[in-house]
């Protein structure tokens, strides 16, 4: 089957300012708050309070070689913004359990974080939008434990915004360039989802074992 370019997986960079001893602004969109039924509600509840570590399991040896083929080559790409090599593993091995979790491209999700946040922790954006992927605050009174302040933890905000950036994608059918849209609350305009197609291409992995 044949994608056309609005479904094809995909992240120029965002802007992003600092001021001293505050919290990074991103210049990004945010999600809009919409109502939704009770049902999926509840399944997106479920699916943030999952206590499943993000520790990857692989069903052989060759599967695991894979991933640290793929952990190595992402870990040279991200040096320059993650210098610390710990932090570094963290992050990708988690960005990679939660996109695969939510049944997501992993060199999608990082096109986003690239746009939204340029891998910044505590980036926060004009809109209140916090963290790595950018999730607006209300996300956690509406699925999660209402404080807004572990949207600056890392597990908890990759976690968020895979799993509200899947529930967009199924919203949409699919369609990752009105799913994406939705994402920065721009739906139907094309400067953030081509900003994150294009910054995907930085994070698309192929591997030569293969």
């Amino acid at each position: 089957m044949t994608l056309s370019r609005r479904h094809c997986l995909g992240g120029a960079a965002a802007g992003v300012l600092s001021l001293a001893g505050l919290p990074r602004q991103a210049m990004a969109g945010a999600q809009i708050e919409e109502p939704l039924m009770d049902s999926v509600r509840t399944a997106l509840s479920s699916a943030i309070h999952n206590s499943a570590p993000p520790i990857p399991e692989f069903k052989d040896t060759e599967s695991r070689l894979a991933y640290l083929r793929w952990l190595g080559s992402m870990s040279e790409r991200l040096k320059k913004r993650m210098p610390d090599w710990n932090t570094r593993k963290e992050f990708l091995q988690t960005i990679w359990y939660e996109a695969k979790r939510a049944g997501l491209d992993v060199s999608l999700v990082l096109g986003l974080v690239q746009v939204e946040s340029n891998f910044r922790k505590f980036a926060v954006s004009s809109a209140g939008a916090r963290g790595f992927m950018q999730v607006m605050p209300f996300w956690t009174r509406v699925i999660g434990d209402g404080d807004p302040s572990t949207l600056f933890h890392m597990q908890t905000n990759l976690r968020f915004g895979c799993v509200i950036l899947r529930h967009y994608l199924d919203r949409e059918r699919g369609d990752l360039f009105m799913t994406l849209g939705r994402y920065n609350g721009s739906r139907g305009q094309s400067p953030y989802p081509n900003a994150v197609f294009a910054n995907q291409r930085n994070w698309k992995f192929v591997d030569r074992q293969d």
